[in-house]
């Protein structure tokens, strides 16, 4: 090999070097933007069941009003996605990272919508003027725990941790346990009480949305999952 062809081979390696470092960098901010997207969720989650047990209808508002900034990162993060496909041709893991990225802001956003929703239950509730019909017991667990699995389920696929994903998917069935128990309080309330109905239905809603949350953390659960073995795995059942 002459010395001109060796140092071709040298710069091609060095710039196939500097150019899957790039891109590890440009996937790094990509997780980084979803763990951004999910912290904000958490974060809405939170408010959205606080500001229904304060009864506070301006933490109610902003739960609401801050919505579009969850739709604004969806929007970044997927053309970050669209951008490393189109320029990288990613392969194998790589590729199944991007596609995983895609599946979980949109579950991230659709979980940001339930919040969403529990707040207006909220504002509906105290629209009414009437005092909560019941202590909120386990609607505020299930949220603590629907947070939990968002974080978890997150880590799961930053870290590309099958045993977390799996955690999130019992915890998921401690949710429906929970909302089933909701379900049952308020059904005698309601039996016992028609006064109570209204309230009472806007509270199973409120249940319903929590449950539905947990359910789109088990499905960045099934992505963690994907991305480590590249075979999908159902945990909703």
């Amino acid at each position: 090999m002459s010395i001109m062809e060796g140092n071709k081979l040298t710069g091609g390696l060095a710039m196939a070097s500097t150019t899957r470092q790039g891109f590890q960098n440009s996937l790094e901010e990509l997780q980084q933007n979803i763990l951004r997207m999910g912290s904000i969720v958490e974060q809405t989650i939170a408010k959205s069941v606080e500001c229904l047990a304060k009864q506070d209808d301006k933490m109610a508002a902003e739960v609401v009003e801050g919505d579009v900034v969850v739709d604004d990162l969806e929007l970044l993060i997927e053309n970050q996605c669209l951008k490393l496909i189109a320029t990288q041709q990613p392969m194998a893991k790589d590729l199944r990272k991007i596609a995983a990225g895609f599946k979980i802001i949109t579950d991230l956003e659709r979980m940001a919508d339930y919040s969403v929703d529990i707040a207006r239950t909220a504002q509906r509730i105290l629209a009414t003027g009437q005092p909560l019909i019941k202590p909120l017991i386990d609607i505020p667990r299930m949220a603590e725990l629907a947070q939990v699995m968002v974080k978890q389920s997150l880590d799961a696929y930053v870290r590309e941790d099958t045993e977390l994903a799996y955690r999130v998917a019992r915890a998921d069935d401690q949710i429906d346990s929970l909302h089933n128990q909701v379900f049952r309080e308020l059904l005698v309330l309601m039996m016992e009480d028609p006064k109570t109905i209204n309230q009472a239905t806007h509270l199973l809603f409120v249940s319903r949305y929590l449950e539905r949350i947990a359910d789109h953390a088990t499905n960045i659960a099934e992505d963690a999952i994907y991305l480590v073995t590249g075979e999908r795995k159902e945990l909703n059942d």
